[in-house]
């Protein structure tokens, strides 16, 4: 008898265009989760396959935009938490900010649904609440904005209000949220796609680029003393630390860099849900 499982995808900008990969190991092998638990763009994906599309139909989606520029700057434009006029009233940043629920209106594929009860798999959603210092897990009411407020990167992406608590990026507390997972299936994986360390890079980021990479590192930590407290049953850490974590257009190179470990994710997966 099959065992069943469960995933929880992380955080870490472009790189978690990876995550598809793995989502189409697991069609491949006809499992489906028993819950998803995934924070900023780990919740993105996770909504998507939760919403009932399969790897590859996000992966198709994904490759669309990213081969189009031209989309997705107008969409970009159309996520804009302000306006031009916002930089004589409110400062550059509210006139640069990106509005998250707009972007996940604009981005997100179109047969998303807007509410959580109507996922054909359940999704655990990771936020942070910027004031009470606390990660705040979104599993009921409407879709997009728990998306939105877990993907909302400080600088970048303006922060979300649910519940009258302000919420930012999931990431700030808890990047890789395996831990609510334990007990809810048989076998727990954990996709990290933060990326490996690299010794060699000596170039100097952009301050969006450097914000977000100053994140993952404090993200890594938490990760890193999680693990020290219990592990999943299986951790995967695809390859993709050559990568910027604002490398969208990148996200076929991302893919093809992921076929290498499809066949060991794949060898893995089906060893243990037959154990």
């Amino acid at each position: 008898m099959t065992r069943s499982l469960a995933i929880a995808l992380g955080g870490g900008g472009a790189r978690g265009i990876a995550h598809i990969a793995v989502l189409e190991v697991l069609d491949e092998l006809g499992v489906r989760p028993t819950v998803i638990a995934g924070t900023s763009a780990g919740a993105m994906i996770g909504a998507a396959y939760a919403s009932g599309l399969s790897g590859r139909d996000i992966r198709r989606h994904v490759i669309a935009l990213a081969h189009n520029r031209s989309e997705v700057l107008r969409r970009l434009l159309a996520s804009r938490a302000g306006s031009f006029a916002s930089l004589f009233s409110g400062g550059f940043g509210s006139a640069t900010q990106v509005d998250g629920e707009k972007f996940c209106e604009q981005f997100l594929p179109d047969a998303m649904p807007q509410d959580f009860d109507e996922l054909k798999i359940p999704l655990l959603v990771i936020a942070s609440d910027l004031y009470r210092r606390q990660q705040v897990v979104l599993s009921s009411g409407a879709l997009r904005p728990a998306v939105a407020a877990s993907m909302a990167l400080p600088t970048l992406v303006r922060p979300v209000v649910i519940d009258n608590r302000v919420l930012i990026d999931g990431g700030a507390t808890n990047p890789l949220p395996f831990d609510h997972l334990r007990g809810c299936a048989d076998i727990v994986v954990a996709v990290d796609v933060s990326g490996e360390p690299n010794e060699s890079r000596r170039d100097i980021p952009s301050p969006w680029e450097a914000t977000l990479a100053t994140i993952l590192v404090m993200g890594q930590a938490i990760t890193t003393e999680k693990l020290k407290l219990g592990t999943p049953d299986l951790l995967v850490r695809p390859n993709v630390g050559l990568f910027r974590t604002l490398d969208f257009f990148q996200a076929s190179a991302i893919l093809r860099v992921c076929e290498a470990t499809k066949v060991e994710i794949r060898q893995r997966l089906a060893a243990l849900l037959l154990s």
